[in-house]
């Protein structure tokens, strides 16, 4: 079965909060013949994107080819969040890489922040971006984990725009019985992800990127020039960049060894009024510390966004909103009762230790993802290093490429079934508080 219709409509949105109040754009029309060009990137979302934008403002002729709509996968459905350093721990990384890849690894998240921020106002895309994300505990043991965290990213990386938050400051600024404190990150932010895409791909446009929408891509030649095969034409190119993702399928089976897709789910409820002072009293976003994280923020029109629950497999449930509602309540249970105007699902990329995963597949072929829910940042910076590479300037792409990547346990047939029982573990300790 192909994830890339498992559970969507071909080239259409999914019927999203995000999709709704989005900047509508004119599809693009679907590649048609043999056309050649410098770089052909595979895929519409941040990492495409960006990549695509920041070559041919260097002066490559470029095609992108996007299966659905550019920003229809992740990158058009997450939680909106931006956040700091790596997806692993900065403690984490130093063990792994040692100290100097992680300071490189912590310098390469400062700047992909600082990416996203400055494509945001120099192409003045409007998609709500706001400061602020907490990251808050569910025990007095976790609150302290995330101070001695908040205060290692200050002691040793010089990060002064973090905060920790005693329980009592914790619930000042959100109010549920289940959180225990925290910190809060304002270098960190939030924004409409799907309206950052549909800006990124404008911008690529206008600097004269040729983007193909419903244009699957079937096959990839590793020749010089390498070849993309889609259904109804080809291009040939000298560079290829593969920026798939979850959806990345057959196309790479090095790739599809190491970056697993999974499914997560959003629920918008209806406008909260009144009550948004009993969510959140700022306009900041929440991450916990769940193994399964539950992640919120308040909506430009006063809707709790709360992402929550994974799937393994091909299918969403299927009733989505009841899946969501169920942590939703556990964190908010005044919401019991909170109408459900939008609920949808998405396929993301991750790896084992939840770290990218950037790799050349040939000389000539590129590729990342595996951005593990922490892609806003991460995807948009990655392509950019990718454009860099290809330029001869390699190495952020090296020093992201250096991370260790292990292979998930028995390959594409069984990773699955094993992660589902790694999942459940997790899942039942955090039920239990151990």
């Amino acid at each position: 079965m192909n994830l890339l219709y498992s559970n969507d409509r071909k080239a259409e949105y999914p019927a999203s909060w995000y999709a709704a109040t989005a900047h509508p754009a004119t599809p693009s029309p679907a590649l048609s013949g043999d056309t050649k060009a410098d770089v052909c990137i595979v895929g519409g979302g941040y990492t495409g994107l960006s990549a695509a934008l920041h070559l041919a403002e260097a002066g490559f002729d470029v095609v992108l080819l996007e299966a659905h709509r550019v920003g229809f996968g992740a990158s058009g459905r997450n939680g909106g969040q931006l956040g700091s350093a790596q997806r692993m721990d900065q403690e984490d990384l130093e063990r792994l890489v040692g100290d100097d890849d992680a300071a490189k690894l912590w310098d390469l998240a400062e700047d992909a922040k600082d990416l996203v921020k400055s494509l945001i106002a120099k192409h003045q895309i409007e998609c709500d971006l706001k400061p602020g994300v907490a990251v808050l505990g569910l025990s007095a043991g976790e609150q302290s984990e995330l101070h001695d965290h908040a205060a290692h990213l200050s002691g040793r990386y010089g990060y002064d725009q973090i905060e920790p938050l005693d329980e009592a400051a914790g619930q000042t600024l959100c109010p549920s019985p289940a959180y225990k404190g925290g910190y809060l990150d304002m270098g960190a932010a939030h924004l409409h992800p799907l309206n950052y895409a549909l800006g990124l791909a404008r911008a690529a446009v206008k600097a004269g990127v040729r983007i193909h929408e419903s244009t699957e891509v079937q096959s990839v030649d590793q020749t010089t020039p390498a070849r993309v095969r889609t259904a109804n034409g080809t291009v040939s190119a000298d560079h290829v960049i593969l920026a798939c993702n979850g959806y990345l399928g057959d196309l790479n089976r090095k790739v599809a060894a190491r970056v697993m897709p999974i499914n997560n789910f959003i629920a918008a409820t209806e406008p909260l009024g009144t009550d948004v002072a009993r969510v959140l009293t700022q306009d900041v976003a929440v991450a916990d510390t769940k193994f399964v994280v539950n992640y919120f923020r308040l909506s430009a029109d006063g809707r709790l966004l709360f992402g929550g629950g994974e799937s393994y497999g091909y299918r969403f449930p299927s009733d989505i909103a009841a899946k969501v509602r169920k942590p939703m309540i556990e964190i908010f249970p005044h919401l019991q009762d909170a109408k459900i105007d939008y609920a949808w699902g998405g396929t993301l990329g991750i790896t084992m230790r939840r770290m990218p995963y950037l790799t050349r597949v040939a000389p000539n072929i590129l590729s990342a993802s595996g951005y593990s829910g922490h892609g806003v940042g991460t995807a948009t910076h990655a392509g950019q290093l990718m454009a860099l590479a290809i330029q001869g300037q390699a190495e952020g792409f090296d020093t992201m490429a250096r991370v260790p990547a292990l292979p998930f346990p028995g390959g594409p047939s069984l990773r699955s079934p094993l992660l589902v029982l790694a999942m459940t573990w997790f899942a039942l300790r955090d039920r239990l508080g151990i």
